[in-house]
């Protein structure tokens, strides 16, 4: 259970903690903390990563955790609210999460349009041009936003994607104030996406539902006109998720910061 403890604390930390940090939130003894961390790396369901040597989720942890999520109880629950609100608006609906540096599609259900994106479940996505992806960006802090893009250029797939990390950040800074993202062919050509947040019970985002389809007939204007489905259905899927117990605090300049998680938060 302390192994669990351990490996529960790297998981929520919204900035990979180091061994002094994680010794503090644990109360357990240093060598203890250690130990523990040795044996999760040897595993697989912890890295090491820096010159800093702060902890993060491995590989094996990430796979776990996908796999978790799609063969959850609550996975029916979800995928329930998806068909109604693709009934309801027309278009092909997605659950996301953030998994590192990228968005994973959890849980996704197709228009019946003869148009459409055809995308699997378990494709993984960029952050910093896709609608998902930025809005995970917007609710995390400046720091973490730069750990996981990096400082820029960003990678083009079309001619719209943002590549400067000046345009983002004012991109993520309207998505804070709006609770929207949106991708406008960014990704994909001809492709239009709007999302919104799913947020736990600390009010954190943790997933986001997404609405998307090809131009002309799926337009930002037309997405805007689906955001009232989108929160609701937004909602009912956090109303699945179980009361979570609090994250690990680190401080940085005398703040404390409390984790919006990722696709381990939530199971």
């Amino acid at each position: 259970m302390r192994a669990f403890t351990v490996l529960e604390m790297v998981a929520r930390a919204e900035m990979p903690p180091t061994l002094d940090e994680l010794t503090r939130a644990s109360g357990l003894p240093k060598p203890t903390v250690f130990r523990i961390l040795g044996l999760l790396a040897r595993g697989g369901f912890i890295q090491r990563e820096g010159v800093e040597k702060r902890y993060t989720v491995g590989h094996r942890m990430s796979a776990l955790s996908f796999q978790v999520q799609s063969n959850s109880p609550l996975r029916a629950q979800r995928r329930a609210v998806l068909v109604r609100l693709v009934e309801e608006i027309g278009e092909t609906c997605n659950l996301t999460m953030l998994d590192g540096n990228e968005v994973v599609y959890i849980d996704r259900v197709e228009t019946n349009a003869n148009v459409r994106l055809h995308m699997q479940v378990g494709t993984r996505v960029p952050l910093h041009c896709t609608a998902s992806g930025k809005l995970f960006l917007a609710s995390l802090s400046h720091s973490a936003v730069h750990r996981l893009v990096g400082l820029g250029p960003y990678h083009r797939y079309t001619e719209r994607t943002i590549t400067s990390p000046a345009i983002l950040e004012r991109k993520l800074m309207k998505i804070r104030s709006t609770g929207v993202g949106t991708d406008s062919g960014e990704y994909f050509e001809g492709s239009v996406c709007v999302a919104v947040p799913v947020m736990d019970s600390n009010g954190c985002v943790y997933a986001a539902v997404a609405a998307h389809g090809p131009a002309p007939r799926m337009t930002l204007k037309k997405g805007y006109e689906f955001l009232p489905g989108l929160r609701a259905a937004a909602a009912a899927i956090a109303g699945t998720v179980l009361p979570e117990r609090a994250a690990i605090t680190t401080r940085r300049g005398g703040e404390k910061k409390v984790s919006p998680r990722s696709l381990v938060a939530a199971s």
